[in-house]
């Protein structure tokens, strides 16, 4: 594919900068890129000046060292420039799903829309950020669904993931295309297999994944070679028979063909063990646990893949047999940190079934879990051994946990809390390693639902839309929530309320600042520690994608990029929707 490609001329610099790096500062002047290589990723956060990845760091922590901007000034912001993007064209009725911030590197923004077009933009003017190229990679938008959370950088290449399937490497300095590879395919039964994430690059390989599991699809990890985009391995999150993990899936229908586990939110990395580690989603059909009888390995579970051969090293499962659709692709975080009077490398997550967990990332065994959402009634906790819920019987091919929420096959509307979107999904979190606190944004509430079964083609597989009885389905209680949790003493600390669901990220600062964007147009400044809000602006525009922090010289910035509305209904439908990227700063 042949890019279409637009130079421009670059912006004057405003003055010298004063990075940490005399790299950094010289690529700031002269305009020349510097090699994203795994030593920069690996101390992402000792370059407070640029935001190298999409989650802020291997780790995912999307935390920063700069405290120019703190709880005492942040009140000042004010709007210092934004530039137009593409991306709104052929978008449909809700929205282009472009949940995605930019990523810097010395000056230097790099992004993508939903429609897969890259943009580098020159941001060192502190008053104006200028096009330096734009690399259409030519997707067609019919039959393809515009949607996007992110790009990667490696070397001297942009890596972006694009809605038709391909996988593309972008030269920076250039904006030429390097290679392109069709990556995700067809099934056997017509579903696409998508990506939704985010690529994140380690050891010379870039990490790929199918997120289209509940479209009839299997998710999976694969691996490419940087260099030429020649796949390394695979992992498919739902085994063939068989394979370990094929066990969990008693049913007589095939049904791990269209099992679901897609992986829609990038996954972290341990750069010491070289181990990724990913969330997956539910398992489908979705609602009808009956019809895939059955733990359903590896869905709803953490995974930790080894980088170099693609073997899972170990897996959690959060929910076994899962009902409601609590996807865990969301967010897991690595950090150490003491938990019961004891130093532990741990993966935590917040996850979707109300709960946020700790798990021993070097094997996968649980520490700790407690609840963060604020309506929780399917499980009446977890076990303080292993995290299953209380009420999980491994002797059983259907799981009952609490009745009263769990709508089988005959059942009438049953009420389920939290809502089928979780509490957070796949919005990006964030942890402060200092004060060990984690953050996340998300949805609150609940739903009701009745129990439908689902019909399959044929003992050979395949979903059988046509013939499945209907779902019925609404929610009450609905709102969004911004969650502080203390991952030592294990509890919630703070939570602040707001109206309609966040679909966008969380960010945290050295400053005591923690930022956040809403679907009503709202870009929200909150007290680190109280969750008191200190400073909101609202733009005019649906805001999905997190919030990013990053510094020209000695002067700190704050970007957030507009999205598209949610495909789910919200409070309020009399926005225009628009591709702009807003970069604020103090007076």
């Amino acid at each position: 594919m042949i890019p279409r490609i637009r130079t421009l001329a670059l912006a004057a610099l405003g003055g010298v900068s004063c990075v940490a790096l005399v790299s950094g500062a010289l690529a700031q002047q002269k305009g020349y890129s510097i090699t994203v290589n795994k030593d920069r990723l690996v101390n992402a956060q000792n370059e407070p000046q640029n935001w190298l990845m999409m989650n802020g760091d291997y780790g995912s922590q999307r935390y920063s060292k700069l405290t120019q901007i703190n709880r005492e000034n942040v009140k000042n912001l004010r709007l210092v420039w934004a530039l137009a993007l593409g991306g709104m064209q052929d978008i449909g009725q809700n929205g282009l799903e472009n949940e995605v911030n930019p990523l810097i590197d010395n000056g230097f923004m790099y992004t993508t829309d939903g429609w897969g077009t890259v943009y580098k933009i020159d941001a060192r003017n502190p008053t104006k950020g200028e096009f330096v190229w734009t690399s259409d990679s030519g997707v067609q938008h019919e039959g393809n669904r515009p949607q996007t959370r992110g790009i990667a950088l490696w070397n001297d290449m942009v890596f972006a993931n694009l809605p038709d399937g391909r996988v593309i490497a972008i030269n920076r300095d250039s904006g030429e295309i390097v290679w392109d590879k069709m990556v995700a395919k067809t099934n056997e039964f017509g579903s696409k297999e998508r990506f939704l994430t985010a690529p994140i690059a380690a050891e010379d390989k870039l990490i790929v994944a199918n997120g289209a599991g509940d479209g009839g699809t299997r998710g999976w990890l694969a691996a490419l070679d940087v260099k030429t985009g020649a796949e390394l391995w695979r992992w498919y999150a739902v085994p063939k028979p068989g394979e370990p993990g094929s066990e969990t899936w008693k049913d007589k229908t095939n049904a791990w063909k269209t099992g679901g586990g897609g992986m829609w939110q990038t996954g972290s990395y341990d750069p010491a063990t070289k181990t990724t580690i990913w969330g997956t989603g539910n398992p489908v059909p979705i609602y009808d646990p009956q019809a895939r009888p059955g733990d359903n390995l590896y869905t709803n579970s953490a995974v930790a893949l080894d980088v170099d051969t693609g073997k899972l090293k170990w897996h959690f499962q959060y929910t076994p047999n899962d009902s409601w659709d609590y996807d865990e692709n969301g967010i897991h975080l690595l950090y150490d940190t003491q938990i019961n009077g004891e130093t532990r490398k741990v993966v935590a997550h917040f996850g979707r079934n109300g709960f946020f967990y700790s798990l021993d990332r070097t094997n996968g065994s649980f520490i700790k879990g407690g609840q963060y959402i604020n309506d929780l009634n399917w499980t009446k906790g977890l076990d303080a051994k292993t995290g299953k819920p209380v009420e999980y019987d491994p002797n059983l091919d259907v799981q009952k946990y609490v009745s009263e929420a769990r709508a089988l096959r005959g059942d009438g509307q049953k009420r389920a809390c939290p809502t089928w979107h979780g509490g957070v999904s796949h919005q990006p979190v964030a942890y402060n390693p200092v004060k060990h606190i984690a953050y996340g944004v998300g949805v609150e509430g609940c739903f009701t639902q009745n129990g439908a079964e689902v019909k399959y083609l044929s003992p050979n597989g395949g979903l059988d839309a046509k013939n499945s009885q209907p779902r019925k389905f609404d929610s009450d209680l609905y709102y969004g929530s911004v969650t502080a949790f203390d991952v030592i003493a294990h509890k919630v600390i703070a939570k602040a309320v707001t109206e309609i669901e966040i679909r966008s990220g969380a960010t945290a600062t050295a400053g005591g600042v923690l930022y956040t964007a809403l679907q009503d147009g709202a870009f929200v400044a909150y007290d680190d520690e109280k969750l008191e809000e200190l400073w909101r602006v609202n733009l005019g525009t649906p805001l999905k994608g997190a919030p990013v922090t990053y510094s020209i010289g000695p002067k700190q910035f704050l970007a957030v990029q507009t999205s598209g509305r949610h495909l789910h209904p919200v409070k309020f439908d009399k926005l225009e929707n628009s591709s702009y990227l807003f970069v604020f700063a103090l007076n």
